[in-house]
C-alpha cells in the first residue's frame, strides 16, 4: 500500500467537517468528567478515555504509576520506522475547577458558544489531538516525522510530577506542538511565554509582651515589611519583569510581638539571564534587624520559552497554513507558563494552537465551536509540515 506524504490543508479541512458533530460529543463527554488537578482518582479516568481513542487510533500507550497527581500517558504508533524522526503533541487533562463545579455550570451549547469548567483551559484541546491524528489516518497520509502524544494531569500545578517526562520526549523530538487554547478573541499562538517562580520567605524573630516588655521583641513583622518593599522594588516594566507578594501571614496575637511571619512571592521573566539575576537577589536577602532571621525556598518551576528563531520559523509556517484556511494569526508573548516552557528549552515549540474560546479559570469559561474544526485543521497540517533542516530527534 502507498501512502501519501502530502495533502493539502483544504482537504484536511474537508475531511474534519464531517466530524464535528462527533468532536462536540467526546468535548461534552471530556467536560462532563471533572478532573481536578489535586485529585488523582478523577484524573486518571480521563487519561484512560483517551487512550481508548487512542488506540483505535493504531496507538499503543503506556500509563505513569500516579502519585500525587494522576499520572501521565505517553503514547505513540504501533507501527513506526525504527529512527524515524519525531514530533510531540502535549496537552493536560487536569483543570482548576474542583469537583461539584459542574453541577452548578454544566456543559451547555447555546448557538455558537459552549460551556463548561474546563472546556477552554483545555477539553477542547485534547479533542482536537485525538480528531488530528484521526483525520491523518483517514486520510491515509504519513506525517514527515512519527507523532508522539504526551498528556499529563498535573500542568495546572507546575508539571513537577510529568515535567521530567515532557523533557525526556521533547529531547528526541523535533518539534512540539502544545494544545492550550489560543490567546484573546483571535486566538494568537504563544511563541514565547514567560518564566514562573514561586519563592517563600520566611522570617524569623523573638516573642515578647508588646505592652510589658517591647524592647525585648524582635518584630518578624516589621522586618518582613521592609523585605516585602525591597522585593517590589525588583519590578522592572521596561524588561517586564513581575515580582508580586501574593500572600503573608505571621504573629501570635495582637499584644505579642510577632516572633515569625512568611510571605510567598510570585516572580515572572522573560529571558534566563533575568531569571538568574532574579533568582540570587531574593537569595541574597537578609534581615536588616538585630536578632532577625531569614530563610529563602523555592525557585523558578518553569524557565523562559523564549523568543528563538526556531520558534519563529514553526510559527512562520502555522501562519502560512492558516492563510491557507482563511485564518490571519498572530503570535504573542503569553505571561503565564505552559509545558511549552519545558519543550523550548529542547526543540522548536508552538504553543496555543488550541480552541479560541475566553474565561480560563474563571466562572465564565467558553469556546467558541465555530473554530473547533478550523484550529484543528491547522493542527493537522502542521503536523504533515516537512522537517527543517536543523531540526533533529528521533521516536526511538
Amino acid at each position: 500500500m502507498n501512502i501519501a506524504t502530502t495533502v493539502h490543508p483544504a482537504e484536511i479541512l474537508e475531511r474534519l467537517r464531517t466530524h464535528e458533530d462527533s468532536m462536540l460529543e467526546l468535548c461534552e463527554e471530556l467536560v462532563s468528567m471533572e478532573s481536578p488537578s489535586d485529585d488523582p482518582s478523577a484524573t486518571r479516568p480521563v487519561l484512560e478515555r483517551l487512550g481508548v481513542e487512542l488506540t483505535r487510533l493504531g496507538y499503543r500507550h503506556r500509563l505513569s504509576p500516579p502519585g500525587r497527581s494522576g499520572g501521565y500517558l505517553f503514547a505513540r504508533p504501533q507501527r513506526h520506522p525504527r529512527c524515524h524522526p519525531a514530533q510531540l503533541l502535549v496537552g493536560h487533562v487536569d483543570t482548576v475547577w474542583p469537583k461539584g463545579t459542574l453541577a452548578a455550570r454544566p456543559w451547555t451549547v447555546t448557538g455558537e458558544t459552549a460551556k463548561g469548567p474546563g472546556v477552554f483551559d483545555m477539553k477542547a484541546g485534547l479533542v482536537q489531538i485525538v480528531f488530528a491524528l484521526r483525520t491523518l489516518r483517514e486520510l491515509d497520509v504519513e506525517p514527515p516525522a512519527t507523532a508522539l502524544v504526551l498528556l499529563n494531569t498535573d500542568e495546572e500545578i507546575g508539571s513537577r510530577e510529568s515535567g521530567a517526562a515532557i523533557a525526556r520526549v521533547a529531547r528526541i523530538s523535533s518539534r512540539a506542538f502544545i494544545c492550550e487554547p489560543g490567546m484573546g478573541p483571535d486566538g494568537a499562538l504563544k511563541t514565547a511565554r514567560k518564566g514562573i517562580a514561586r519563592y517563600t520567605v520566611t522570617v524569623h524573630g523573638k516573642a515578647a509582651h508588646a505592652g510589658l516588655d517591647p524592647d525585648s521583641g524582635v518584630s518578624a513583622i516589621l522586618e518582613l515589611s521592609s523585605i516585602i518593599q525591597r522585593l517590589f522594588s525588583l519590578n522592572d516594566r521596561a524588561r517586564d519583569i513581575t515580582v508580586n507578594v501574593g500572600t503573608i501571614e505571621g504573629g501570635i496575637q495582637p499584644n505579642v510581638i510577632a516572633p515569625s511571619s512568611r510571605a510567598v512571592v510570585d516572580v515572572r521573566v522573560l529571558s534566563d539571564e533575568d531569571a538568574e539575576r532574579i533568582d540570587a537577589e531574593i537569595r541574597s536577602i537578609t534581615a536588616s534587624m538585630p536578632g532577625a532571621t531569614v530563610g529563602v525556598t523555592g525557585g523558578f518551576g518553569r524557565p523562559p520559552m523564549v523568543r528563538s528563531e526556531r520558534n519563529e520559523r514553526l510559527f512562520e509556517r502555522a501562519r502560512r497554513i492558516g492563510a491557507s484556511l482563511g485564518m490571519d494569526l498572530t503570535g504573542v508573548t503569553a505571561g503565564g507558563g505552559s509545558d511549552g516552557n519545558t519543550t523550548s528549552r529542547y526543540t522548536a515549540t508552538l504553543d496555543g494552537l488550541g480552541i479560541i474560546g475566553d474565561g480560563a479559570h474563571a466562572p465564565g469559561e467558553r469556546i467558541d465551536i465555530t473554530n473547533l474544526v478550523p484550529r484543528t485543521a491547522l493542527l493537522s497540517a502542521l503536523l504533515m509540515e516537512p522537517l527543517d533542516r536543523q531540526q533533529g530527534g528521533t521516536g526511538r
